[in-house]
């Protein structure tokens, strides 16, 4: 089992950047998939960005390819995701995800989910 903490969210005017940080505790790091999903208000969770247990391997929503990064650090047990040129429709609470299905964008192929944190961008 996996515990997951996210952090770094917060309010934000369009065109900033933020960086996301999910830190993992328990069972070893290196064998999860790691990605990130968003859910806006009164919309679904959906995918963000995932990256492969090595690493080397990563994938992103349209919406956010060129402007998000999503990184993994395993000497910290840390996933983050960096944020570029935000946008308002970029606004959701962001959430942390860990698997061993493989990466995916179905939510349903993660075991383990953080708390979420809240990320808004204003105009």
């Amino acid at each position: 089992q996996v515990q997951l903490v996210e952090s770094g969210g917060g309010l934000v005017q369009a065109g900033v950047s933020l960086r996301l940080s999910c830190a993992a505790s328990g069972r070893a790091f290196s064998s999860y998939d790691m990605a990130w999903f968003r859910q806006a208000p009164g919309k679904e969770r959906v995918f963000v960005a995932t990256i492969t247990r090595s690493g080397g391997s990563t994938a992103y929503v349209d919406s956010v390819k060129g402007r998000f990064t999503i990184s993994r650090d395993t000497a910290r047990n840390t996933v983050y995701l960096q944020m570029n040129s935000l946008k308002p429709e970029d606004t959701a609470v962001y959430y942390c995800a860990a698997g061993v299905w493989g990466p995916s964008v179905n939510p349903r192929s993660y075991s383990y989910w953080g708390q979420g944190t809240q990320v808004t961008v204003s105009s």
